[in-house]
């Protein structure tokens, strides 16, 4: 087979019970892709036809749907094709499943940055009314051999609010289940946070919270039984972590996280762990993502687009005294001040002093070319400082700019009233 439809294959990357997955390329495009292709007659082999066919239509359905960076894309489908397949993002890591064994686990840190990042990509999906039902490491992707940059993948078992949740009911990974799920109960978003604890669990220690020999085995102790917790099973473990994990998997619906905010939000909050916070030389991502959502210039971007400007941005904390910009200099680059205080001098004389949210530079983006800096910026307190370099904004995203330059004139609109007010009051 060297090609189907459009796309040239490159070669097999994995082979399951009604499907095979090539690396090809998108001449078009100019991508690589992945692509699922289904087994020539799976479609008609009686029931099990009848249920491969719906999750394929319920995957492909997705297509151009879940745009978010933390999830992978489905780029294109063809139900009627022979075959018939689904075109995906690429993802060159592979999937989690490696790292689920107790001599090759993934530091802590890293665990707790890529659960984080799943919980926000679901939170997404959730909001567009989507369930995924069937979370585990296999459907879970490394952008790289390191890092933590993850996305999910393989929606084939989802289910949308507004659908008939027992079409395809039992569909799943047991192990993975909710007490709800395993029970045949209606389901809302509260399935995935216990399966997302489950995949945590494993990541910490190397085994899955509920073992058996057989799927029943495994149900009795979903519904009956409480796993010991990650400390239990990996020396190092902070108190702090078992209450996230524990709490994500709780059976009762009332004990669990009542929604994805409030257990991305633990997630960030493990980081504020002393010990944790030693071992990391860089601010986290999950920080990172928790500061903008928290600061005025971003309160107006997506979910999406926060992501995108953490990609695009530089982070750093400088101490007291650290002078950021000087007068005269070139500028390429703006700032957005995410805790602490600076001040804004020139010629010596006292300009403004700017605080968490604000921004300054941004002349170098808004003018038509990188000019020279008009004033001196200086730091008066340690202060968490985002640099934008003004081309990687102008490569970003159609909205994410638009969300930039609306940031922009809201503040201009308000220096403005500003300077009216003080010049009123003389």
């Amino acid at each position: 087979m060297d090609k189907i439809g459009k796309y040239q294959i490159l070669k097999k990357l994995g082979e399951g019970a009604t499907s095979v997955v090539h690396l090809a390329h998108d001449p078009f495009a100019e991508r690589d892709v992945a692509i699922k292709v289904m087994a020539g007659n799976v479609f008609s082999e009686g029931e099990r036809g009848k249920l491969a066919r719906k999750l394929f239509v319920t995957e492909a359905s997705l297509a151009g749907k879940l745009n978010h960076p933390h999830i992978t894309q489905i780029y294109d489908a063809a139900a009627d094709a022979d075959p018939s397949y689904i075109v995906m993002e690429y993802v060159a890591g592979g999937t989690l499943e490696p790292y689920c064994t107790p001599d090759k686990l993934l530091p802590l840190v890293d665990v707790v940055e890529m659960i984080f990042k799943c919980s926000r990509a679901l939170d997404f999906a959730y909001r567009l009314g989507v369930i995924h039902r069937d979370l585990k490491p296999a459907n879970i992707l490394r952008g790289g051999d390191s890092g933590t940059d993850v996305k999910i993948s393989d929606f084939g078992a989802a289910i949308t609010t507004s659908s008939d949740q027992t079409a395809i009911a039992g569909i799943g990974s047991p192990a993975y289940m909710s007490p709800q799920q395993v029970q045949e109960w209606p389901l809302d978003h509260r399935t995935d946070i216990f399966s997302l604890g489950v995949v945590m669990y494993q990541l910490l220690t190397g085994q899955l919270p509920f073992q058996g020999s057989n799927n029943g085995s495994i149900v009795h102790q979903i519904l009956n039984t409480q796993p010991p917790p990650p400390s239990a099973m990996r020396a190092g473990i902070p108190a702090v972590v078992d209450r996230v994990v524990m709490k994500a998997m709780a059976k009762s619906l009332e004990d669990r996280y009542a929604n994805w905010d409030d257990f991305s939000f633990d997630l960030a909050e493990i980081f504020r762990n002393e010990r944790l916070a030693q071992t990391r030389t860089e601010i986290a991502d999950s920080e990172k993502f928790n500061t903008l959502r928290g600061l005025s210039f971003f309160r107006n971007f997506s979910d999406v687009q926060l992501w995108e400007v953490l990609r695009l941005s530089d982070w750093q904390r400088s101490p007291p005294g650290t002078v950021l910009m000087r007068e005269g200099t070139p500028g390429d680059t703006f700032c957005i001040l995410a805790g602490g205080e600076v001040k804004v001098t020139k010629n010596a004389k006292l300009l403004n002093i700017l605080s968490a949210g604000e921004c300054f530079g941004e002349m170098a983006y808004l003018g038509e070319e990188a000019g020279t800096r008009g004033a001196d910026v200086s730091t008066l307190s340690e202060a968490t400082v985002i640099t934008v370099p003004t081309k990687a904004l102008r490569r970003a995203s159609d909205a994410c700019r638009h969300s930039f330059d609306r940031a922009f004139l809201r503040i201009l609109v308000e220096r403005l009233s500003l300077a009216n007010t003080r010049l009123t009051s003389v």
